[in-house]
């Protein structure tokens, strides 16, 4: 489903990335400043390798070889950050139909419906961000992601910045999207929640992947992992 062979510099740091994952829930999991994130960023596109290739369902999404290099809105994946980044000058509501404004997608009322409905924000909608909760800014970022109809849905520590009690609102609605098969690589260095929302676990150390697995590369797990 999703390969990855790339290596990228920044700065002292460098990154050396390969992993094949055939799971539509995969976890890149590892402890902080392992290089998750910059492993999402080259995925999403937002960060070009100096050399390596990317494929995505058997698309080639980036080659140094050949030049390749498919711009961000052409790969269709969704990008869930830590923080949320919602528009605070924008209504819920409006927040949750950027995604699919910007890739020029149509209105589909009742896809906007069942994602509403699904992550219990339809009572949020007149609202702007900054009269959320963390865990409902979370929720209506999951929304936005979703409504740009995803080939793959790129959560990087989406609870990191949330309290236990926002957590423990906003994983069920993570789990549910597992249940219904939204395909999603989940970036957590935290082993609970990995291990409720991912099936296939990539390991990522120092840079490098060390292990590609299941839920024993957590049992096992010498990071942050309670």
């Amino acid at each position: 489903m999703l390969f990855l062979d790339a290596e990228k510099r920044l700065g002292d740091f460098v990154l050396r990335a390969k992993f094949d994952t055939p799971n539509a829930a995969t976890a890149l999991f590892g402890p902080s400043g392992s290089g998750k994130t910059t492993i999402v960023n080259i995925i999403a596109g937002l960060l070009a390798p100096d050399r390596g290739r990317l494929l995505y369902r058997g698309r080639l999404l980036f080659d140094s070889e050949t030049g390749i290099d498919v711009p961000v809105h052409r790969r269709a994946f969704g990008y869930v950050f830590q923080d949320g980044r919602l528009f605070p000058h924008l209504s819920v509501e409006r927040n949750l139909d950027y995604g699919r404004r910007m890739h020029r997608l149509k209105q589909d009322g009742a896809e906007m419906r069942r994602v509403i409905k699904m992550l219990d924000i339809g009572h949020l909608l007149d609202r702007r961000p900054g009269h959320l909760s963390g865990g409902e800014r979370q929720r209506v970022a999951i929304g936005r992601a979703l409504l740009m109809r995803p080939q793959l849905l790129l959560l990087d520590e989406p609870l990191a910045s949330l309290d236990a009690a926002r957590k423990a609102e906003i994983m069920p609605y993570l789990e549910r999207l597992r249940e219904e098969g939204v395909p999603m690589l989940y970036v957590s260095h935290q082993a609970a929640d990995v291990r409720r929302i991912a099936a296939s676990v990539v390991r990522v150390e120092t840079g490098e992947v060390k292990a590609i697995g299941g839920h024993e590369l957590l049992d096992r797990a010498d990071a942050d992992s309670v």
